[in-house]
């Protein structure tokens, strides 16, 4: 391809609207415009790139004997109707009616549809297992769109479900889905950690994400270097602290607190850390309150009380709930006396002489202990933190950023009972399918790619996914051996299906090398000077340039 005839729209500076490498990159090389706030248009130079990672999907998901489909992103409200599902989705589904009023959303995800197509097809216990898969547009309503095409409201995803007769079946085709994903982020040169993650509004038994690290990474995750442990932040266990066995209670007292609402001003208040207090945090779960008890130094994981309360929606109360539980203005919560469900971390459980809210405004109560005090069901519901002790063998934990790339779960039967996706086991029993849901997300990977191999000039794509292996730059278009040379080579190239670029603009050679950098094309070919003797300088993207013949340098080029 002619870089004159190309629609490249590059740009010099850096977009206002980008805060992420990836972001700022795609935006600056002509990969991507936006079109509306979480809504872009992929270029061509962009297209090319994502055509490639669906390849690579595509052919390790070959590989692993699934077969592709496509199911339409417009779904009618009664499938994810007979799931449950249409209202646990929430306001992020886009809704919507045709003209007879029947009601429709576009598909944020397709469990249900996959469901569907298999209960409707396939009877025997013969035809299993499958595994079935798509590349497709998701459309989900973000709150807050951001990062580009990392979290955006429309974005391409290859998703699969697997169907097995029982869950020895499910657990084969589950790590069958693991070792596929391994392949197609190893060939994306990706480094990625594998982490155990919640399956939220997806349901089932289990479920992990591929999480490549990054520190513009939404997700946090926690993982161990001596045992390999991992999980998201808000799956993380956090094991339990030895009881002090010599411990003595003091006397229960209450304390004058003047307008001291927060952690913070009760520590500069009575000079004590916040180690020794505890959170009362009244809650709401599908409406009705529950307290929950973490120390003032932890934060609460929303993910875990959640689980634990089965609830559908989770919310910090209101004032006036607080007020209605507490009898007292917000800031002065505590156990003691509370008349609502208790869930307490098990650090509140095993310390002992904690500070808390009196349930008083402007009172606090001290020595405030678990069993002697107040009762409380007692989980794990805080975050892991960063030196934590491993839950699998005690080592230290090491807090991160990631970015979900791909993420499968064991759903179980959840949606084959719902949904009545039954095989006839042979014997004339009726039995629900096993299923397993895996999802890449394709447009976050390609921007996970860029946040892992850039530097302060441009993309530096790995040599799978690059939009084009090999750009021929000549330095004068107006020198005609210079031209010939360049072109020569441009052809045997593209005779010998190497995706190459020629750049005939008319502009100074070092425009030309900022954009090839910026583009991230592998190599370089710089036609110059010494082109009437046959020498190009061959140029690695990452690399330094070596002076060679143009046959040197074809040769290498169709050895690489």
């Amino acid at each position: 391809m002619y870089l004159s005839k190309m629609f490249l729209p590059t740009l010099r500076e850096v977009p206002a609207e980008a805060d992420t490498i990836s972001h700022k990159l795609m935006l600056r090389a002509g990969l991507i415009r936006k079109l509306a706030s979480g809504i872009y248009s992929f270029l061509p130079l962009g297209l090319r790139v994502l055509k490639k990672i669906e390849q690579v999907v595509r052919e390790e998901m070959d590989n692993a004997c699934a077969q592709e489909l496509l199911m339409p992103a417009l779904l009618p409200a009664e499938i994810y109707r007979e799931s449950g599902r249409w209202d646990v989705f929430g306001p992020e589904m886009f809704r919507l009616r045709d003209l007879s009023d029947r009601e429709f959303c576009l598909g944020p995800t397709h469990e249900e549809a996959f469901t569907l197509t298999v209960r409707n097809e396939l009877r025997s216990y013969r035809n299993l297992p499958v595994i079935l898969y798509q590349v497709q547009t998701k459309y989900r309503d973000e709150i807050r769109p951001r990062f580009g095409v990392m979290r955006s409201r429309e974005f391409i995803m290859k998703d699969a479900c697997s169907f097995d007769r029982d869950e020895e079946g499910l657990d084969i085709s589950y790590r069958k889905m693991d070792k596929a994903y391994r392949r197609i982020f190893d060939r994306l040169g990706l480094k990625y950690r594998v982490v155990e993650a919640d399956s939220g509004a997806m349901g089932g038994t289990g479920s992990q994400k591929f999480m490549v690290v990054s520190d513009t990474g939404e997700d946090g995750i926690a993982y161990c270097e001596t045992c390999g442990y991992g999980a998201n932040e808000e799956k993380a266990k956090c094991l339990p602290p030895k009881t002090d066995e010599d411990f003595a209670p003091d006397t229960l007292k209450k304390i004058h607190t003047p307008d001291i609402h927060t952690i913070t001003e009760l520590e500069g208040f009575l000079g004590c850390d916040a180690k020794k207090m505890a959170k009362t945090l009244i809650c709401k779960a599908d409406g009705k309150p529950v307290a929950a008890m973490v120390r003032g130094d932890r934060e609460l994981n929303e993910v875990k009380l959640r689980n634990i309360l089965n609830c559908t929606e989770l919310e910090m109360a209101d004032a006036e709930t607080v007020r209605a539980v507490t009898n007292a203005e917000v800031g002065f919560a505590g156990p003691v006396g509370l008349k609502i469900r208790i869930i307490a971390d098990h650090e509140v459980a095993a310390a002992g002489n904690l500070i808390t809210g009196a349930n008083e405004t402007d009172y606090h109560l001290i020595n405030v202990n678990f069993g002697r005090d107040f009762s409380a069901e007692v989980h794990d519901i805080r975050f892991i933190a960063d030196g934590d002790a491993c839950p699998c063998c005690g080592g230290k934990i090491t807090l991160a950023r990631g970015i979900e790339v791909g993420h499968i779960f064991k759903l179980g039967t959840k949606y084959s009972e719902a949904l009545n996706c039954n095989y006839n086991d042979g014997e004339g029993n009726e039995k629900p399918m096993f299923m397993g849901c895996y999802g890449i997300g394709i447009n976050r990977t390609m921007a996970a790619v860029i946040e892992q191999h850039h530097d302060e000039h441009g993309i530096i794509w790995p040599a799978e996914i690059a939009p084009y292996k090999v750009i021929i730059v000549p330095v004068n278009v107006q020198d005609e051996k210079v031209m010939k040379l360049s072109e020569d080579m441009y052809i045997r190239l593209q005779e010998a299906g190497v995706e190459v670029i020629l750049d005939d603009r008319n502009e100074r050679a070092g425009v030309k090398f900022m954009d090839a950098d910026l583009i991230g094309i592998p190599i370089r070919i710089n036609v110059g000077r010494k082109a009437a003797e046959g020498i190009v300088e061959y140029k690695p993207r990452s690399g330094k340039g070596v002076e060679m013949t143009a046959e040197e340098a074809l040769s290498k080029i169709l050895n690489v």
